[in-house]
């Protein structure tokens, strides 16, 4: 069984979107019941958020954007770029937690104190670009961890595989001309629009050409899609790569029964795809593996899905 890790923190949950907006408190609250009604918390290492430091945050995003996004907080305004992006005056400081949160669980995963980790964390973070926040994202948690491995532990090579339905448009232009990190993205296109990235031909820029993959899914596909994809188009990849850590952007909106999604993965096509992803860590990483929550919207279905994420990664 592996020693696996569950940040999770009520601190989380002060980050207000309002009324009606599908990034709210209740998907944290319902994930939570999940994992913990399936018996699963006693055999998790919880931990608990901290504040991340200025500098990694900043080895991501630009300084005028933090201090932006801080003093939009401040000055009590409800969205910050974007009407999606609907916050109110702890949003800045749920943000800096929810990043400080996941740099924490990597620093236990680079010390052996666990073997890989579930971060249920808000605000989601794939969509921030350096300089703005975007779908609901105002801090890309995932990037910054990227950034934090490399500069903290030497490592070389770290993998994102992002299986949110919406293409994760800012990790990729983050990493896109940087050939020590690969970004795979298996989402829907044409997904009402948004982000309208993510297309087959976008493969990176420059030193970084060829360590960018996008696998886009039309409307209605399914399990055997996902699963023709993964095997065709990630595994190869991780193959040549050989990945050190891999981290995972851990989107549940991609279900048959979420309504921000026109593709239809099944509960079962989840688990399938998330013990994959954990065979690929066992065989290239020594197991080391951290998924970040990012979207999943369907509130009754996500405690399923946790617990079954969860499950996947203590070895079940």
């Amino acid at each position: 069984m592996n020693k696996t890790g569950f940040l999770y923190d009520s601190r989380y949950l002060l980050h207000d979107t309002g009324a009606s907006h599908p990034e709210m408190a209740e998907r944290l609250e319902v994930i939570f019941q999940g994992i913990k009604g399936a018996g699963l918390l006693p055999r998790l290492t919880r931990i608990t958020a901290q504040h991340a430091d200025m500098k990694w945050v900043q080895a991501v995003h630009t300084r005028n954007y933090v201090h932006r996004f801080e003093e939009v907080c401040l000055s009590g305004r409800c969205s910050l770029d974007h009407d999606d992006n609907q916050m109110c005056m702890e949003t800045y400081e749920t943000a800096m937690l929810a990043v400080g949160g996941v740099l924490e669980t990597l620093r236990m995963l680079l010390d052996g104190e666990i073997d890989n980790a579930f971060c249920a964390v808000r605000p989601p973070g794939h969509h921030a670009e350096p300089n703005r926040a975007m779908g609901f994202c105002y801090f890309n948690n995932v990037a910054i961890g990227a950034r934090y491995l490399q500069s903290e532990f030497d490592v070389h090579r770290v993998a994102i595989i992002d299986f949110d339905v919406h293409h994760g448009n800012g990790t990729q232009h983050i990493f896109e001309d940087d050939e020590t990190v690969y970004y795979y993205s298996i989402h829907q296109h044409p997904s009402s629009a948004f982000p309208g990235t993510g297309l087959e031909f976008e493969a990176g820029t420059g030193s970084g050409h060829g360590f960018t993959k996008n696998s886009p899914l039309l409307p209605g596909q399914s399990d055997d899609d996902y699963r023709s994809c993964i095997r065709r188009e990630l595994i190869p990849a991780m193959e040549k790569f050989k990945p050190e850590v891999l981290l995972v952007s851990a989107g549940f909106d991609a279900h048959e029964e979420d309504e921000l999604s026109d593709v239809l993965l099944s509960t079962e096509g989840y688990t399938w795809l998330m013990r994959t992803l954990v065979e690929l860590a066992d065989h290239h990483c020594g197991g080391r593996l951290v998924s970040v929550l990012e979207g999943g919207y369907c509130l009754e279905r996500l405690p399923e899905l946790a617990a079954n994420h969860v499950q996947v990664l203590l070895g079940g």
